[in-house]
């Protein structure tokens, strides 16, 4: 219990900051476009280009053995802060895009037009219209980011560049108990069924809210039941 408060914690921290990150990201992008769209998108592409597995094992190895010093502001290569910071930058790209593609579409509809010919600058139109239009997306994309950011998490312990002593998660506990895995298996077994239990719960959430909240989901699932039947079709 005590290595799964670390690991959700991390998940759900690394989902936030993903989130934020791509939502920003995505809304400048698709807004602006022209140059602002150019320089993001080829930023993105940067780190789309490397497999995110590879791209986290360099940073988690580099980062746990100097930490992270930004102006005033220092991470010792233990804090928690370093595997949250890797996870949530890798994964931006990821969801990014998608936000990206769905505020170009959103930007040529009749509401923005309305909202810029009312005198409404871009972050009104930004955070006051196209946000709200976003955030069934956002929602979906940030409960299977936390999925995805555990089992990275996990594998990163499992390695030895995740969480480091003195801090423990599922991950640290099955690349512990690996060592021991013929005499005791239980000390791995144990937090990788916990591991695989949570991320399937998670996937599970986010597929529900995916089909509850995407609305050309619900309309192919209309017209699918109000579809007659061929004739000739037994019944």
């Amino acid at each position: 219990m005590y290595g799964g408060r670390t690991s959700l914690l991390i998940g759900f921290a690394a989902a936030l900051l993903t989130t934020l990150l791509a939502t920003v990201l995505g809304l400048l992008a698709g807004y602006f476009r022209g140059w602002t769209d150019a320089v993001i998108s080829r930023a993105l592409d940067v780190v789309w280009a490397f497999p995110v597995t590879l791209l986290a094992i360099a940073l988690g190895l580099a980062l746990a053995v100097g930490g992270l010093s930004i102006g005033p502001l220092h991470l010792s290569g233990s804090s928690l802060w370093i595997p949250i910071l890797i996870i949530g930058t890798v994964y931006v790209p990821y969801m990014a895009r998608p936000i990206r593609g769905e505020v170009l579409s959103l930007r040529e509809k009749e509401f923005v037009e309305a909202a810029e010919a009312q005198g409404a600058g871009p972050l009104r139109v930004m955070f006051g219209e196209l946000l709200p239009n976003l955030w069934s997306t956002i929602i979906v994309f940030f409960t299977l980011g936390v999925a995805n950011s555990m089992l990275l998490e996990a594998m990163l312990s499992f390695l030895g560049v995740g969480v480091q002593a003195p801090e423990t998660s599922w991950g640290t506990m099955v690349g512990s108990g690996f060592q021991l895995i013929t005499s005791a298996p239980q000390l791995s077994l144990i937090p990788g069924a916990m591991i695989l239990l949570t991320v399937l719960s998670v996937n599970v959430f986010g597929d529900g809210l995916r089909d509850a909240l995407d609305p050309h989901s619900k309309l192919r699932l209309e017209v699918h039941a109000g579809m007659p039947e061929p004739e000739g079709t037994a019944v």
